[in-house]
């Protein structure tokens, strides 16, 4: 039983030298991706464009929203002599102006997204590439993105998928 314990303490030992060793091989690297971004010119551009498009929805936003409260002045104003089905009628009106209102403002929002993806997507791919041309340049494994709560940029070491997929019989 000593015999057992004696053995099972050398090789936990043993596999935690090996595995510092292991550890201990890899150059590792990091680069604030936070701070690099914001210092590429194309970022200016994008956000330019972003902005011309934003100023665009918020004139149309603006436009209906004037033609609303225009509307909906001009019923109250005239609403006592108008009747009662007159009253629904523009009650009704006024009401789908308010939904395309809310519908046009969900859609401009969904499509400045959409275009902040759109042209910030090439601008992280650049630095990807610029990080991993300099890391492979310098001799780095890894390179890790100290930006809080960010991770893995670059691996250079081996990939185990093919590996642990093959082992597990999965295609």
């Amino acid at each position: 039983m000593k015999k057992m314990k004696s053995l099972l303490i050398a090789a936990v030992m043993f596999l935690g030298v090996s595995s510092t060793s292991a550890i201990a091989q890899t150059k590792v690297a990091h680069i604030n991706l936070s701070e690099l971004i914001p210092l590429m010119p194309e970022l200016k551009a994008a956000n330019e464009e972003l902005k011309k498009m934003g100023e665009g929805f918020e004139k149309d936003y603006q436009a209906m929203a004037n033609e609303y409260r225009t509307k909906a002045e001009k019923y109250s104003n005239e609403a006592k002599t108008a009747g009662d089905v007159l009253n629904e009628t523009r009650g009704k009106e006024l009401q789908e102006i308010e939904e395309r209102i809310m519908n046009f403002r969900q859609t401009a929002q969904t499509k400045l997204s959409e275009k902040e993806v759109a042209l910030q997507t090439p601008i992280l791919e650049k630095a990807r590439l610029a990080i991993q041309k300099v890391a492979k340049a310098k001799g780095y494994d890894l390179v890790l993105d100290s930006t809080p709560g960010a991770g893995v940029l670059m691996a250079t070491s081996g990939d185990l998928l093919q590996d642990v997929k093959t082992e597990l019989n999965i295609k």
